[in-house]
């Protein structure tokens, strides 16, 4: 007998289906809630909602286990190319060598964006923050491949519109980096990978050719890879509400690299390095800070400490300190954040307001640390992680049109508003 959930409300009691995920996961399934009660659930947050059913990512927060397609991400950072990912994540598969050197050879040949495009990055000023430029070009690509755009796309049509994405998002957000420096344009290159290519496109300029450093290009492609996909997160979440209208993927992404942009999502790992910055500025008294973030009178928070999923050690932050200072190491660079993030981390491991909280050191963390290690300004981190996080968005929107399942988003609300009133004319409101 399939188990169930019982709800009483009002004397009457309503049975409501369990359903479970390969993990066991469980959840009860309360899509008829309100057709049979009248009542909806009230989850700020949906922090204990299950929007959709999803094959692409498992994540236990308790357990500290993170898993791309079944694999650990473990063996996908210390393996896979970002390509490889990318594929994983969309097709649910790892690739033959015949498929990878198909999607390689298509990224190469969809890496240009329209020569009018770049039009469009001299109508903005050079203090534009990337992520607002980001977002736009993205959603401006619809206007370039209108062909693309369908309600409900043909396979073909997808994996197109993916290969665009996932090649041309390096070139634009290279492109508006050289923008805000005043530098010329520097064009994808065909003989390079997909992470030396963005590096080059970066950093070369007409004088100086980038001098392309493996231990450079192995840390970001981890910091890519380790990034591409988290579940349900806000900006995800965003990708498969904006899609569910079956608005096209440019428009899709586009509102998710908004959500993104906000310094509790996408933007946390600039805060982190912000905050490092500050304690340093301001004499480097470590224990001062920690004080502050206990104390429930200071309007001051630790970034970079604690997840709202996990409640364990987030094993992408133990991959990434690693890279942190095997990097930093190997580049002989001695960076007085990476000492305070250090510092930091050790006290507050040590104490007992964080352990009991379980606020451990998440992913921002250590990343900004990379970031500046390679030459990455505080205003592209943001966008790094957007690079990184695009295989995640493009595999969750593509399962979410390819669901017969699939509703348009329309959470509901509890009122609390006035109740009905009449009318007041302009010469009696006084």
């Amino acid at each position: 007998m399939a188990e169930t959930a019982k709800i009483i409300l009002d004397g009457k009691t309503y049975e409501f289906p369990v359903v479970q995920g390969t993990e066991h996961e469980k959840g009860i399934d309360i899509s008829k809630l309100r057709a049979q009660t009248g009542y909806i659930t009230f989850d700020i947050g949906f922090a204990n909602t299950g929007s959709c059913q999803s094959a692409i990512t498992y994540l236990d927060g308790e357990k500290g286990i993170l898993r791309y397609r079944g694999y650990p991400i473990e063996q996908i950072a210390e393996h896979c190319t970002f390509v490889e990912t990318a594929y994983l994540l969309i097709y649910g598969d790892l690739p033959t060598q015949k498929q990878l050197d198909k999607f390689s050879a298509d990224f190469t040949a969809h890496s240009m964006i329209h020569e009018d495009m770049k039009n469009f990055f001299n109508g903005y000023p050079s203090s534009g923050h990337p992520m607002g430029i980001l977002s736009a070009m993205v959603c401006s690509l619809a206007a370039y491949y209108p062909e693309l755009i369908k309600p409900e796309p043909a396979k073909d049509d997808i994996y197109t519109v993916a290969v665009e994405l996932l090649s041309k998002i390096r070139t634009i957000c290279a492109f508006s980096y050289k923008k805000s420096i005043g530098e010329p344009f520097v064009y994808p290159r065909a003989d390079l990978k997909y992470v030396p290519n963005f590096l080059n496109m970066m950093f070369s300029s007409p004088t100086k050719d980038y001098e392309i450093d493996e231990d450079v290009v192995n840390a970001l492609r981890v910091l890519l890879v380790l990034h591409a996909d988290h579940e349900q997160n806000c900006s995800t979440s965003t990708v498969r509400l904006v899609g569910s209208s079956l608005a096209n993927l440019f428009a899709s992404i586009s509102a998710g690299i908004c959500a993104l942009w906000g310094p509790l999502h996408g933007g946390a790992n600039q805060e982190v390095v912000e905050m490092l910055q500050q304690i340093q500025n301001d004499g480097g008294n470590i224990q001062k800070y920690v004080d502050m973030a206990k104390d429930p009178h200071k309007d001051f928070r630790l970034m970079g400490f604690g997840h709202r999923v996990y409640k364990n050690f987030d094993p992408r932050a133990k991959i990434i300190k690693q890279k942190a200072d095997a990097l930093l190491n190997k580049l002989g660079i001695h960076d007085p954040l990476l000492d305070i993030a250090v510092k930091l981390e050790e006290v507050a491991l040590k104490d007992s307001y964080f352990i009991e909280r379980k606020l451990y050191p998440n992913v921002d963390f250590y990343s900004g640390i990379i970031y500046r290690a390679i030459g990455i300004p505080v205003n592209m981190f943001p966008v790094m992680f957007a690079i990184g996080r695009l295989p995640g968005w493009i595999a969750h929107w593509k399962e979410m049109i390819e669901s017969p399942a699939t509703k348009i988003g329309r959470p509901r609300q509890i009122y609390t508003g006035s109740t009905q009133r009449n009318f007041i004319s302009l010469e009696k409101r006084g």
